[in-house]
């Protein structure tokens, strides 16, 4: 079944094709455009009102990165959602924030010590407010705090690849409050042994908390969506 997609709107583009890309991105990631939902190139550049050009560019970014399949002669498809490439990602990403942890200990500033417990009291603040799609960005940003300390170009861009790939699977589970007090509890256990000085605390907290990570997604994204599937057929 082709979907009928969102409005699109650009505003104020400074790259048609970055702008493309975002609109497109989140869309996905929200689930506003489901798994499996084709996207042809022609009508979605007609919706968002733009030439064929920056919207073939985006959806071949897309494909990069691991969120489209394509169709010869038709367009893409969104890819489906598959728990063995969870798992993998998640080990992979594992291995290599907790060597970005351990590195930071050593090289992290005095200012990014003072980044990371802002984060936490934005994320604490949005957990009582429950404006828990921010959640989101905020996790990120901690994340992203940490790798960057580490002082390594590579491992900064492979981390935020490897993030960029799990965003997918877990923005669902994000969005629930006993998610996000799990998620700002492993934070504060992070940061306390980067504080510490504590290599092994560190590369425990990490695990704990991506292991954490890798089991919500587990139970929102796959047995909770098993679970409505089976409502809506009996």
């Amino acid at each position: 079944m082709i979907i009928k997609y969102p409005k699109l709107v650009i505003k104020n583009p400074t790259s048609l094709r970055e702008k493309v890309y975002r609109v497109v991105r989140e869309h996905i990631l929200n689930g506003k455009i489901p798994d499996g939902s084709r996207i042809i190139e022609s009508r979605l550049a007609k919706e968002i009102g733009v030439s064929r050009t920056p919207v073939r560019e985006a959806l071949h970014m897309l494909e990069m990165e691991g969120l489209l399949e394509p169709i010869p002669r038709v367009g893409y498809t969104v890819r489906r959602i598959d728990w063995d490439e969870v798992e993998e990602i998640c080990e992979i990403r594992k291995a290599n924030e907790v060597l970005a942890g351990k590195w930071a200990i050593d090289k992290i500033t005095h200012k990014q010590i003072t980044a990371l417990e802002q984060n936490i009291r934005l994320s604490e603040e949005i957990l009582r407010t429950g404006k828990l799609k921010a959640i989101v960005d905020l996790d990120a940003e901690f994340h992203e705090i940490i790798v960057k300390a580490s002082g390594s170009p590579r491992l900064i861009e492979l981390c935020q690849l490897l993030r960029r790939h799990m965003l997918r699977y877990r923005i669902e589970a994000m969005y629930l409050p006993e998610a996000v007090s799990r998620t700002i509890e492993g934070h504060r256990r992070i940061l306390q042994c980067i504080k510490n000085k504590d290599k092994k605390g560190v590369e425990s907290a990490i695990e704990a908390h991506l292991d954490q990570a890798r089991d919500d997604i587990r139970y929102y994204a796959f047995e909770i969506q098993d679970t409505k599937v089976k409502d809506t057929r009996s």
